[in-house]
């Protein structure tokens, strides 16, 4: 098949997109594809006379390796002139409607908040992954929270504080948790030890997004769980150096350990994989997405949030979960194309 690995475009997950699409090109090269990837906000100034040569590739591509830090939004938006489409690179969505499917290595924002799906879903674009409106609700921490409830799955106390609310950050117990309501790899989540840290964190965070939630922290241990095909990958645990998962810990090896499958009792490995499938059911997710959880020290399971294009990077959680069951990284990514497939058919 021709397949557009879509990665990059101008979210804060920058870096681990172009690290996650490098890998899928070259694991879907590997398969036997003829896979490009493409920088969703970059695109490419030239195609050639006949766009479907673009696909006539061969070897691999060298490994792009992820920073210790998020990248420069607005510097990378002053590298490209206009391209007359927005977010969307020169020739990108030519080549996209070329190939048979675009795998979408994307994170957070345009690609995962669904703005692109149901753009390629008008087009008539086949794409990896749940649909525009799952992958919306998903993004939404907000909205995934009340149907996370609804479900009947337990997630940490927390409020809401719109940008321009009046009043102050809300009267949790410290240390509490500080997160965008849309955004991923921990980008902008703080740990709050004081009153002091809350609200200055509260303040910071609307600086960059309208809404902002504050949660409770809950004491204990995390755990994620990959859904594949609406069944339930091995638990791993997530096991940070120093306590806190952020964006460091992510993707720079050797700051967190992972154990895969995680050390839990089977009762408890089980609840926490029906719960996983649960929530993936109630956002109306499909094809595959990562579900993240707290167990805490009294025994409470905690969702956190759900992903819908989990990260594919050499330190990533889904790639190792199904690793576990016997699925290798080419196999994953082909098997992810199948169930996309059989999804958009």
């Amino acid at each position: 098949m021709n397949i557009v690995v879509l990665a990059g475009g101008l979210s804060p997950e920058r870096d681990v997109s172009l690290t996650s699409g490098t890998l899928i090109c070259n694991a879907l090269r590997g398969l036997g594809h003829g896979a490009i990837l493409v920088d969703l906000f970059f695109g490419t100034e030239e195609v050639t006379d006949n766009i479907f040569d673009m696909f006539r590739v061969s070897g691999r591509l060298e490994p792009y390796k992820v920073p210790a830090r998020e990248p420069d939004i607005g510097k990378i938006r002053a590298q490209r002139a206009d391209s007359g489409y927005g977010e969307i690179g020169k020739n990108v969505i030519e080549l996209c409607r070329a190939a048979d499917i675009v795998f979408l290595g994307l994170h957070g924002e345009t690609g995962e908040n669904g703005k692109l799906q149901a753009l390629f879903d008008v087009m008539g674009i086949k794409y990896t992954g749940s649909g525009y409106l799952g992958s919306a609700l998903a993004m939404n921490k907000k909205i995934a929270k009340r149907l996370f409830s609804e479900a009947g799955i337990e997630t940490p106390k927390g409020a809401v504080i719109t940008k321009g609310q009046a009043g102050r950050a809300p009267d949790l117990a410290l240390p509490a948790i500080v997160k965008p309501v849309s955004g991923g790899s921990s980008i902008g989540v703080v740990k709050a030890q004081t009153r002091e840290e809350l609200e200055n964190a509260v303040a910071e965070a609307l600086k960059n997004d309208g809404e902002v939630i504050v949660e409770e922290f809950i004491e204990g241990r995390e755990f994620s769980c990959g859904i594949l095909g609406e069944k339930a990958l091995p638990l791993i645990e997530i096991i940070p150096r120093d306590g806190f998962y952020d964006y460091e810990h992510k993707y720079q090896a050797g700051l967190t350990k992972e154990v895969c499958p995680a050390e839990l009792d089977e009762k408890t490995a089980k609840k926490i994989q029906s719960l996983a499938l649960a929530a993936h059911r109630a956002l109306g997710l499909s094809v595959y997405s990562r579900v993240d959880f707290i167990l805490g020290h009294g025994g409470g399971i905690y969702c956190l949030e759900a992903n819908t294009l989990p990260g594919m990077t050499p330190t990533s959680l889904l790639p190792q979960e199904a690793n576990a069951v016997g699925i290798s990284y080419e196999q994953l990514c082909g098997e992810i194309i199948r169930l996309s497939l059989k999804e958009r058919r």
